[in-house]
C-alpha cells in the first residue's frame, strides 16, 4: 500500500494534510468519510517515493490535483515518471487541475465515480 515509502515521506505527508490547498479541501469534503461510492481514499498518501493527493486502495486509484506548476515542462515530466511507477505497482492514476475542482466539482466526482465504477468491476472480475 505504501510501496517502499520512507519515514522522511510520512512526515511530509502529515506537513502536507496540515497546509492543503483550497480545491484539496473541497474535494476531500466530498470523498472523506466514504461519501463517494462508499470507498475509501486517504488524503495526501505515501507511495514509494511521492506523496499522492487521494489514494483508494480498495480499487488502487489515485487522485491527483495540479496547480500551475504543473504547466511546467519539467514538472510535467515528473508527473509522467511519477504516473509510470504507479502504474507499474497496478495504480491508475487520474489528475484534475485545481480549477476542475473549484469551478466544476460536479463534472469532477462525476469522473472519478466513472473511473471507480469500471476499476470496481475490474477488481470484482478478476476476483472471481
Amino acid at each position: 500500500m505504501f510501496f517502499g515509502a520512507s519515514p522522511y515521506l510520512f512526515e511530509k505527508a502529515r506537513a502536507l494534510r496540515r497546509s492543503e490547498t483550497e480545491a484539496e479541501y473541497e474535494l476531500w469534503q466530498k470523498l472523506r468519510n466514504r461519501k463517494l461510492n462508499g470507498l475509501k481514499f486517504r488524503r495526501q498518501h505515501p507511495a514509494n517515493q511521492f506523496v499522492t493527493d487521494f489514494y483508494c486502495h480498495e480499487i488502487k486509484l489515485v487522485v491527483e490535483l495540479d496547480g500551475s506548476i504543473h504547466n511546467d515542462t519539467t514538472q510535467q515530466e515528473r508527473d509522467e515518471g511519477r504516473t509510470e511507477m504507479l502504474h507499474q505497482h497496478g495504480v491508475t492514476v487520474i489528475r484534475f487541475s485545481n480549477e476542475d475542482v473549484l469551478y466544476d466539482l460536479r463534472k469532477t466526482l462525476k469522473k472519478i465515480k466513472d473511473v471507480a465504477q469500471e476499476l470496481n468491476q475490474q477488481t470484482n472480475q478478476e476476483g472471481k
